[in-house]
């Protein structure tokens, strides 16, 4: 007997009903779309950024008596450890209130799953925001921006870690008559740090992309430089910013990839 003769007639029209509705969904979106045409500038404009592209200004790498490209790839490089060395200490307290294994009442670890699921919720760019008008515009509010919003994401992938180390050796040391920091320090930390410092180097990786970002709205960073020349429309010095961001997030991913191969 055929097989498709057996199924049910839902089972058998079901995949065209998803293609139809997301065919309407397409149809919707595009229809929204205002395009008014292609503006008379755009080839010359496009033409410009190839060849700025294609040109970079070398000049910009290293000026002695002012800015250049290596100042603020050093200065998005220190942004990025110091708000992943920060975030990777504070969001340990945070880890073990929402890990489910800690505490015996689920309201607990569910209130710090929430909590650290708001904190996740803001990106960064509008928690540099804030604390460019707490503290004003500079590497400083970048640094707490990258700090504070990767808590959210350091935290719980810490949790996960907490949630998943073998009892064993915590219940020797309970019925051996160790106290709860004495369980905390040799029974638990030993287990979950290497995976901590895994974590912490691969926040560090994502770190890096969004600090070249945070110089948009004024948080230090590459991507002030970056905002003014693409404001004046230096493609040679975009050019040049771009080839430098390229690189040194390329050199973070290999160089962190291969130490987190060596610790887990």
């Amino acid at each position: 007997m055929n097989t498709l003769t057996t199924k049910p007639l839902w089972y058998r029209i079901r995949p065209w009903v998803w293609i139809i509705l997301l065919i309407a969904v397409y149809l919707w979106a595009f229809n929204g779309l205002n395009f008014e045409g292609v503006q008379s500038t755009a080839k010359s404009v496009s033409l410009s950024i190839i060849d700025g592209f294609a040109h970079p200004d070398w000049d910009y790498v290293y000026d002695p008596e002012g800015e250049d490209l290596l100042r603020g790839l050093l200065d998005t490089l220190i942004i990025s450890i110091l708000g992943t060395f920060v975030s990777a200490f504070l969001c340990i307290p945070f880890a073990f209130w929402a890990a489910a294994n800690v505490s015996r009442l689920r309201t607990i670890s569910g209130t710090g799953k929430v909590v650290l699921s708001v904190i996740r919720v803001f990106p960064e760019m509008i928690v540099a925001i804030l604390f460019i008008k707490a503290v004003g515009p500079g590497s400083f509010a970048g640094v707490l921006a990258l700090g504070v919003h990767s808590i959210g994401m350091l935290a719980k992938l810490y949790s996960e870690s907490i949630e998943t180390i073998d009892p064993g050796p915590s219940e020797a040391l309970t019925a051996a008559g160790a106290s709860k920091l004495q369980v905390l320090w040799f029974a638990v930390l030993p287990q979950v740090i290497p995976q901590f410092l895994s974590y912490s180097l691969y926040r560090f990786e994502i770190n890096m992309r969004s600090a070249t970002t945070l110089g948009l709205v004024g948080a230090g960073g590459i991507g002030t430089p970056l905002l003014f020349a693409l404001q004046m429309r230096n493609w040679n010095r975009v050019g040049v910013i771009l080839l430098g961001i390229i690189i040194l997030v390329v050199l973070t991913d290999l160089i962190s990839g291969w130490i987190r191969k060596r610790i887990v």
